[in-house]
């Protein structure tokens, strides 16, 4: 998932998303051609992608968001730090796209 910010033109990435591609690299649902460090190393390279660490604010939003949403940590931490940034998710994750309590961007 990627968190999305027109302000500035930056691309944002929770942390948590690098953990979940990790895992989907490493038990082979996902194919990358480049090593997955070299893969981490290029993105962090680039002058408009910034990396949002979970920090204890989003962990305890990830907790207590509003309504009802599943329990998925990893979606509940990218949903909480939309929601602090104030910025979109960018998802095909159906969940989080019929979550009306963030902002969401797939077409």
């Amino acid at each position: 998932m990627i968190l999305n910010a027109q302000k500035r033109n930056n691309i944002y990435i929770s942390s948590i998303s690098i953990w979940e591609i990790a895992m989907l690299v490493k038990y082979g649902r996902l194919l990358i051609t480049i090593p997955l460090s070299d893969w981490i190393k290029k993105l962090e390279s680039a002058p408009f992608i910034k990396f949002i660490p979970i920090d204890n604010t989003i962990a305890e939003h990830s907790v207590n968001l509003p309504g009802e949403f599943h329990k998925d940590p990893a979606d509940r931490i990218i949903v909480a730090t939309s929601r602090i940034l104030n910025i979109p998710v960018i998802t095909s994750d159906q969940k989080i796209l019929q979550y009306p309590h963030v902002k969401s961007i797939w077409n």
